[in-house]
């Protein structure tokens, strides 16, 4: 069975996640380099990413399906590498001087596994099944 909610449900995600991204980077410039809550990091090239990454998002969100699903996909697996690697090396080699919290890693891991199963797993209709319909 193939779901026919998956474009729209990953245009309205991919939006609010790339709000959100964009709010953590202003927020993150804003406060400066200290942890947010004692949890999320917010050092300068981290808010850096999560602007970027945001913007792209919320552009994403807009941007015909395959272009769609590239980005998310894309930034779906930069994320569970950066979850990962969080784990390894915790400044990701002095690019994060505050390092990485577990919070960080979780949070990544989790982007990252949604992005990659939104993007490349659910599947809309295919225009045979719709035809076949």
């Amino acid at each position: 069975m193939v779901a026919t909610w998956s474009v729209p449900v990953l245009r309205l995600l991919t939006k609010i996640v790339g709000i959100v991204l964009i709010v953590l980077g202003i927020v993150g410039v804003v406060v400066g380099t200290e942890p947010l809550l004692g949890l999320v990091n917010l050092d300068t090239v981290e808010n850096v990413i999560h602007l970027i990454t945001g913007g792209l998002l919320l552009w994403a969100g807009f941007a015909r399906e395959p272009v769609l699903r590239k980005v998310v996909g894309t930034l779906g697996v930069l994320s569970l590498g950066a979850g990962i690697l969080g784990f390894i090396a915790p400044n990701l080699f002095g690019l994060v001087p505050h390092g990485y919290s577990h919070c960080d890693n979780l949070l990544h891991l989790t982007l990252g596994i949604l992005g990659v199963f939104f993007a490349w797993i659910v599947r809309g209709p295919r225009a045979q099944d719709v035809a076949g319909a």
